[in-house]
């Protein structure tokens, strides 16, 4: 067994496709091939499952791969250790962000970093949690920045800082003239919410407890009215279509030629944002400064945690 295979059959795993994983370790694919049944053969199991469009991953072959990316992982340590004069701030990060966060944190957190840690620069992915979540286990991303809650074995969650949700509407709807609306108001309103799946309609649903069950009982959150990114929504909202529930980060200036902000009625509903790694992860340094780039990042509306205690 060498640290070689090991990093095919994480490629297949990642790739799930013999000839991309060959591509991207940079072999032929009958030599990644001959490679895999080698180790298939020396561990007496089956990795994969061979036939049709896609290569699928054995019950067995999960563990294996898992465990092969921590190896992986570990040998890459050694390698860093060795080299006892790098410099973890230098080099790319890959970083992983959902879609409700990274168009609104990433322009004022790129430049924060560049100025603590100018040799480091991001490797970007936006998803979904679930997907993020699957790309930091296969070390396909070094971190990610998602909500909470956030609970995977492996990991180490980090708070960043805590987000309230605002009401906006368009412009002329009567909610403008309130200081302040309640959440259990939002159930009498057509509410626009992202599409099944973005775990920020489901914190909306889980902060508005009216509003989910009237949609469990067939109320007025149709399909058509659900968007596919807060943009989207954005825009609905503005033309007259009905009303929403969005992170404060995402309002900007431009929204008040569009839109009308309400804030809720104290305590507001809010979502917390964590950066993830895994345990393993050796970069710690890289990870301490990225959050430092986050913390300086001048986010505005939101409630930094500097100083919170990391959730293993």
């Amino acid at each position: 067994m060498t640290l070689t295979e090991l990093r095919y059959i994480v490629a297949v795993a990642r790739e799930r496709h013999f000839g991309r994983a060959a591509q991207s370790c940079f072999v032929s694919q009958p030599t990644l091939s001959i490679a895999i049944k080698k180790l298939e053969d020396e561990l007496g199991v089956t990795l994969f499952e061979r036939g049709g469009q896609e290569v699928s991953v054995t019950e067995i072959g999960e563990r294996i791969i898992e465990q092969s990316q921590r190896v992986l992982e570990e040998a890459e340590t050694v390698k860093r250790l060795a080299g006892e004069h790098q410099n973890e701030l230098v080099g790319p990060l890959k970083l992983g962000v959902i879609f409700t966060i990274s168009p609104y944190l990433l322009p004022r957190l790129i430049p924060a970093l560049r100025i603590l840690a100018p040799d480091m620069p991001l490797i970007l992915e936006e998803n979904y949690t679930s997907r993020l979540s699957e790309m930091l286990k296969r070390g396909e991303v070094d971190a990610i920045i998602v909500a909470d809650p956030f609970d995977e074995a492996g990991t180490v969650a980090s708070p960043l800082y805590d987000e309230p949700f605002v009401v906006a509407t368009p412009k002329g709807h009567p909610w403008e003239k309130l200081g302040a609306i309640a959440a259990n108001q939002l159930a009498d309103e057509s509410v626009l919410l992202l599409t099944q799946g973005n775990c920020f309609r489901d914190q909306v649903l889980q902060a508005c407890s009216d509003l989910a069950s009237r949609q469990s009982h067939g109320g007025t959150l149709a399909a058509n009215l659900q968007g596919s990114s807060l943009n989207t929504i954005r825009h609905m909202v503005a033309s007259g279509m009905g009303v929403t529930v969005m992170p404060s980060t995402s309002i900007g200036p431009t929204d008040e030629s569009l839109l009308s902000v309400v804030p809720f009625k104290t305590p507001a509903p809010q979502r917390r944002v964590l950066l993830v790694t895994r345990k393993q992860f050796f970069r710690k340094k890289a990870i301490d400064t990225l959050q430092q780039a986050v913390f300086r990042s001048g986010l505005e509306g939101v409630s930094m945690l500097e100083g919170a205690t990391p959730t293993p």
